[in-house]
């Protein structure tokens, strides 16, 4: 158990699996067989797991740190944490005896009693040093000096990016669909050339749009318009009020520092979920202030086919503090210093209607066009089929209204999963809403019960 006193679920442990690879691993692993010598004590795990080699891999997991679960294997894998680490919390989770309270073994000891010290370390007060880079006339020189430089490249980059759109739309759209990825992954380049990685991305994503089969000629256009507006913010940024400018400079691919004071909260866990593309894996994870009502993003980044270090468990709550990001609608936060180990809440956010949820979207959208989605809850509202029967939708359970699930995820295992939650009753449903309809990411039903994660 925890320092809580409670044990986490099989589907909050399953979360912190960094592929579907590790998930059917790790399960497999989650029964008593291949284990020797299993405990538990303080919020620690250990045991011996049996493997191919002669040695059995030493597994130790630590979930009661304030900096969220931290794991060790003896084992070769690359995966963080691997399939040990899930099966051994898995046995630990299932509540069979398996894993037993005992006195930590002298191979986990010493690395849980390090772990806590530098933990304790990390904690103490900041020496006095810390603030002198940024006292010194020639650091802050310097670095303005390089913000300067990597402006102006920007600014030429915009320039040749809308120079570009120029030219595209001059020329038709009519051989993109057969043109491939080659056209725009030339011009990304000239954007990472640019130092504007933002631009990069976007202009990735325009290779997709003309291979996005019927309708794909508005769609394009409809992103190449908002790429030119992102063009004109940054090349008029100095006339953009504040926030908005702020946005400019995020989306286009700078990085913002944390500057709101912390914000102390019991912060519960709604969501988490990576996307990947072939340079970067990029960790989303929603947070609740189960006081304020905020909500909160908190983005971990990995290397191409490495999982993100930040993995907090679904459904669970942690004391912390968080510091917003600057910018219109900028819901990013930074996870500052954390009081706690994550323990369960009954804790969830209130639901609001469709109507009043793609109000919130629009605003929000108002503020900062390049808005991809918006944090919503809806509830109580019930998922049925659309008319046609082509996807599905969250219809509010007194027949207001309804917003369309998006197409990508009509049939996910999630979709299905909330569909069984249901089972034709009301809920109350975590997601992002976007132009492409709702995304959902975590569901709770009517009555006393746990958070479902749905991605």
């Amino acid at each position: 158990m925890t320092e809580q006193g409670v044990r986490w679920t099989a589907d909050q442990v399953l979360a912190l699996a960094p592929d579907a690879a590790s998930r059917k691993a790790g399960s497999k692993l989650g029964t008593a067989g291949p284990w020797s010598e299993a405990g538990s004590a303080g919020g620690s795990v250990w045991g011996l797991c049996k493997g191919s080699g002669s040695r059995p891999y030493q597994t130790i997991v630590d979930v009661a740190g304030s900096e969220g679960p931290a794991y060790k294997c003896s084992c070769p894998s690359r995966k963080f944490p691997c399939k040990h680490a899930l099966g051994l919390l898995l046995l630990w989770a299932g509540e069979d005896g398996s894993v037993a309270p005992s006195e930590a073994p002298a191979w986990a000891g010493e690395w849980l009693d390090g772990r806590r010290r530098r933990a304790a370390e990390r904690q103490a007060p900041a020496p006095e040093e810390a603030g002198a880079d940024a006292a010194d006339p020639a650091a802050r020189r310097r670095a303005e000096s390089r913000a300067r430089k990597r402006a102006e490249r920007i600014t030429a980059g915009t320039a040749e990016l809308d120079q570009r759109l120029s030219d595209l739309l001059r020329g038709g759209l009519a051989g993109l669909e057969q043109a491939g990825y080659g056209v725009w992954e030339e011009t990304a380049a000239r954007m990472v050339d640019a130092q504007a990685p933002g631009l990069a991305a976007r202009v990735r994503e325009l290779g997709s749009v003309a291979a996005s089969g019927p309708g794909w000629p508005m769609r394009l256009l409809e992103e190449c318009a908002l790429l030119h507006l992102l063009d004109q913010g940054w090349l008029n940024r100095q006339a953009l009020p504040p926030d908005l400018a702020a946005a400019v400079r995020t989306h286009v691919g700078l990085p913002s520092a944390a500057q709101e004071p912390p914000e102390r909260d019991t912060w519960l866990v709604l969501a988490q979920y990576d996307t990947v593309d072939s340079r970067l894996t990029t960790r989303r994870i929603w947070l609740y202030g189960t006081a304020s009502g905020r909500s909160a993003l908190v983005l971990s980044y990995g290397t191409a086919g490495r999982a993100p270090g930040l993995a907090l468990p679904v459904g669970l709550a942690f004391d912390a503090e968080l510091s917003g990001r600057p910018g219109s609608g900028q819901l990013r936060a930074e996870l500052g210093e954390r009081f706690g180990a994550p323990s369960p809440s009954t804790a969830r956010p209130a639901g609001t209607g469709t109507e009043q949820a793609a109000a919130e979207y629009g605003t929000a959208l108002r503020a900062d066009p390049w808005l991809e989605s918006w944090p919503v809850a809806l509830g109580p509202v019930i998922p049925v089929p659309l008319p046609d029967r082509s996807g599905w939708q969250l219809a509010d359970a007194d027949g207001g209204g309804a917003l369309p699930v998006t197409p990508a995820v009509a049939a996910s295992p999630g979709l299905w999963r909330l569909v069984a939650l249901s089972g034709g009753a009301p809920v109350t449903v975590f997601g992002e809403c976007g132009h492409r309809g709702f995304t959902p990411l975590a569901a709770w039903p009517q009555g006393p019960g746990e958070t479902v994660a749905l991605c």
